[in-house]
């Protein structure tokens, strides 16, 4: 994302300008606009014009439109499928990244005088890639939205992990970025029950062209000349990577490819997990290998963290809470290290509701306290928001049913301190 410009005074009032450029700054624009919010953008409208003998044309045209928005949608893009027998990319292709194809959708009233379009008439902006995008908060830009507009403008990002996770026959093409995981491809190749006579069986046919046909899908969907790729993951249960990457390794010597060669054998992770299925790079990304390498990363840090709270739950409950109300009575105790929440609270449409979890992520952190902030669009930040979207490991235990007797005491005090006072403040004066 590029930061085109910005203008936010003290007290949050003012615009931020962004230039979107790939998948992921469309989620990061999805992230940032709100209910509410006036977003300017570039825009396609038909104008009907009546000429001076009363006949009517219609005719595009294009503009810059500003909208109070009233509906925003995001999808990411598809990931389409193949098998053997489709069309194979010729010998000597070579990696290409993958294009923007998440499309972000932003509806409301037009906001702004324009001569093409009248005000309040309803109108769909779709935000094109490399397309300035100019956003004002009615409400107000807080902590959380700046940090995200500071975040997605920081240069030479992209997908860090690129990923197969395969089976006898299936493979699962992934991509794994800060904020997304997008499954680009995947294929399915009919393999027939191995036979235990050596040779040319046709077990061993069925493999050599799923092996021949992940290869192409491979060169095709997974980016490995990106500078910004750290890592490539073949990932199964048995042994299936373990031949995958050995096919990978001979055919890109058999077509002379000495870029992908080296790219495999410099990059290459191979992870056993349960599963042939893309929720399977959870396990991916809480192994000793690949969290060594990429230590540094966002969404390990996500794997990681969340592992440590499940850990937690089942060795300390006491020092592993979740849901909105208790991570909010761990919080007034300071009790909070780490505080785990998804970025889907903060699309909250209630401007009131954002507010609560932007000052709770503010307090903990003034208290000294780590905040991952999970993105919805990876498997570890989903599994999150089904377990309400928020959790916090605890510095020291608390026990839930303890703390909530003491805050019914404290409300009950109060209300009879109240009622004290009112007692006491009633009476009439001397006669």
């Amino acid at each position: 994302m590029k930061l085109v410009g910005k203008f936010v005074d003290k007290s949050g009032t003012g615009y931020v300008n962004l230039r979107p450029e790939d998948d992921e700054d469309m989620w990061h624009l999805y992230n940032l606009i709100q209910d509410g919010d006036l977003v300017r953008a570039p825009a396609i409208r038909r104008v009907q014009n009546v000429s001076a003998t009363g006949s009517t044309e219609s005719h595009r045209v294009k503009l810059n439109l500003t909208i109070q928005v009233s509906r925003v949608e995001f999808s990411s893009s598809g990931a389409p499928s193949s098998s053997a027998d489709q069309a194979s990319s010729p010998a000597g292709s070579s990696s290409a990244a993958p294009t923007t194809t998440a499309a972000l959708h932003i509806s409301g009233p037009v906001a702004a005088e324009n001569k093409h379009v009248k005000m309040g008439a309803y109108h769909t902006l779709d935000v094109e890639s490399n397309r300035d995008v100019r956003i004002e908060k009615v409400e107000g830009w807080d902590s959380v939205a700046l940090a995200r507009v500071e975040e997605s403008c920081v240069p030479g990002r992209g997908a860090e992990v690129g990923a197969v996770v395969c089976g006898e026959g299936t493979a699962a093409f992934c991509l794994l970025s800060q904020h997304m995981t997008l499954v680009t491809h995947r294929i399915s190749v009919p393999i027939p029950r191995k036979a235990s006579a050596p040779g040319t069986s046709q077990y061993e046919k069925a493999m050599a062209r799923f092996y021949a046909t992940l290869y192409d899908a491979f060169v095709r969907h997974i980016p490995y000349t990106s500078p910004s790729l750290r890592a490539i993951v073949f990932a199964s249960p048995g042994w299936v990577r373990e031949g995958v990457f050995n096919a990978m390794m001979t055919e890109a010597g058999r077509r002379g490819d000495k870029t992908l060669s080296k790219a495999l054998r410099e990059k290459t992770v191979k992870v056993h997990v349960s599963s042939p299925h893309v929720h399977s790079l959870v396990e991916v990304l809480k192994s000793p290998e690949i969290v060594a390498q990429l230590k540094e990363t966002k969404f390990a840090r996500e794997g990681v963290v969340l592992d440590k709270f499940f850990k937690m739950l089942g060795v300390d409950e006491m020092r592993a809470w979740y849901g909105p109300d208790h991570v909010r009575l761990a919080a007034d105790r300071g009790a909070i290290g780490t505080l785990l929440i998804s970025d889907e609270l903060f699309r909250a449409s209630d401007p009131k509701l954002r507010k609560i979890y932007v000052e709770l992520v503010e307090g903990v952190q003034q208290k000294g306290a780590e905040v991952v902030m999970f993105s919805s669009m990876h498997e570890s930040g989903q599994q999150l928001n089904q377990l309400t979207g928020i959790a916090a490991i605890l510095t020291y235990p608390l026990d839930v049913e303890v703390v909530e007797a003491e805050e019914r005491e404290a409300r009950e005090e109060e209300r009879r301190q109240q009622e004290t006072e009112t007692v006491g403040g009633g009476g009439g004066g001397v006669g």
